[in-house]
């Protein structure tokens, strides 16, 4: 009888034993599972909220135009999409790129033009905001340049001169409108406009030592395509 009972007490510890490692066995697959499944929704979220993901817009980077050092990533070209209509550029420049001139008639002063404001671009010449329209564009076209180098003449210029660029898109002339100073930090720089606008940004003061605190702005309206300037 004795014996009896003790082999129903073993075999019922040996299948209790078996319940709870299958029991705790199946926790911990569907826990891998549920775990599985939370890291691929992660994945695919990311990867449809990519910028590049989405053909028709495009990503704006909030940074500073800062007239000295800016790197802003390169988005897709809004204008081969939203309007095809009125496409000046088929072909999108790529950063480091040539796209044009900048002539200053007052100061007789002519300076290339390079996609992209980065300390390699700035070195070489005037550099355009890529996130800002290109010239001739219907918005806002932003140019940057150091104030000790392409852009140190640029406090002589006065509201009514005019700036000229040369582009493959053509030539556009544009006149000043407005003059300002602002603070570094100031995004009103690289706001759209409703209409053809040139803006110059660079470093102020122009003879201050070290990171100068403020940034020099020309503001200028489009005027007219293809101007009987010789330069």
């Amino acid at each position: 009888m004795n014996k009896a009972k003790h082999s129903l007490r073993g075999k019922f510890s040996f299948v209790t034993i078996l319940s709870l490692g299958s029991l705790v066995l199946g926790i911990v697959c569907i826990c891998w599972a549920l775990i599985n499944i939370g890291a691929q929704s992660v994945h695919y979220a990311d990867a449809y909220s990519s910028p590049s993901s989405s053909p028709t817009t495009f990503a704006v980077k909030q940074v500073r135009v800062t007239g000295d050092y800016a790197a802003p990533t390169e988005p897709d070209h809004p204008s081969d999409i939203l309007n095809p209509d009125k496409i000046l550029y088929p072909l999108y420049p790529a950063e480091g790129d040539n796209i044009g001139s900048l002539y200053i008639p007052v100061l007789k002063q002519k300076l290339p033009i390079f996609q992209g404001t980065g300390a390699d671009e700035l070195k070489k010449g005037v550099g355009h905001f890529i996130q800002s329209a290109l010239p001739g564009e219907e918005d806002n076209c932003v140019l940057s340049g150091h104030r000790d180098t392409v852009f140190a003449k640029l406090g002589k210029l006065k509201i009514g001169d005019q700036l000229i660029v040369q582009t493959s898109a053509g030539t556009f002339a544009y006149e000043i409108k407005l003059i300002r100073i602002v603070d570094k930090d100031d995004k009103t720089v690289i706001v759209p406009a409703d209409h053809a606008v040139l803006t110059l940004s660079t470093c102020y003061p122009f003879h201050f030592v070290g990171s100068a605190p403020d940034r020099y702005i020309l503001t200028a309206d489009f005027q007219t395509n293809n101007p009987s300037y010789e330069y």
